[in-house]
C-alpha cells in the first residue's frame, strides 16, 4: 500500500503561482511512478503530469506545458507540481497518484491521494 498526502492547495488570482507537494508513505517509493490529475466541478479527473521514478521519463497536458512543471525527491519520497501563470481554468481538486509506470489514464494508478483544492479567481 501506499498513502499520498497532498498540499499546496489555496485560493490565488489569475497569473499567480503555487507549489503542490505530495508526500508518499507506506510501501517503498522505488520504481514508481508518480502522476498529477485534476477534476473540475462536472468534468472528468483529467491528467495533468506525470513522471519516471528516475525523472527521465516526463508527460505533461499539452495546456499546462511551460507553465506546470513536475519534479520528485526520492529521498524525501515526495514529488511536486510548481504552477506558474495560473488561469481560472485551472481551478479544480487536484490529485497526486502512484503507479508502476508513467500513464495519462486515471486507470492506470494504483493509489490516489485525497486531493488538494487549487481556485484562481480572474
Amino acid at each position: 500500500q501506499v498513502q499520498l498526502v497532498e498540499s499546496g492547495g489555496g485560493l490565488v488570482q489569475a497569473g499567480g503561482s503555487l507549489r503542490l507537494s505530495c508526500a508518499a508513505s507506506g510501501r517503498t517509493f522505488s520504481n514508481t511512478a508518480m502522476g498529477w490529475f485534476r477534476q473540475a466541478p462536472g468534468k472528468e479527473r483529467e491528467f495533468v503530469a506525470a513522471m519516471s521514478w528516475s525523472g527521465r521519463i516526463t508527460s505533461y497536458l499539452d495546456s499546462v506545458k511551460g507553465r506546470f512543471t513536475m519534479s520528485r525527491d526520492n529521498a524525501k519520497n515526495t514529488v511536486y507540481l510548481q504552477i506558474n501563470s495560473l488561469k481560472p481554468e485551472d481551478t479544480a481538486v487536484y490529485y497526486c497518484t502512484a503507479g508502476t509506470h508513467v500513464a495519462v489514464t486515471p486507470h492506470e494508478y494504483a493509489y490516489w491521494g485525497q486531493g488538494t483544492q487549487v481556485t484562481v479567481s480572474s
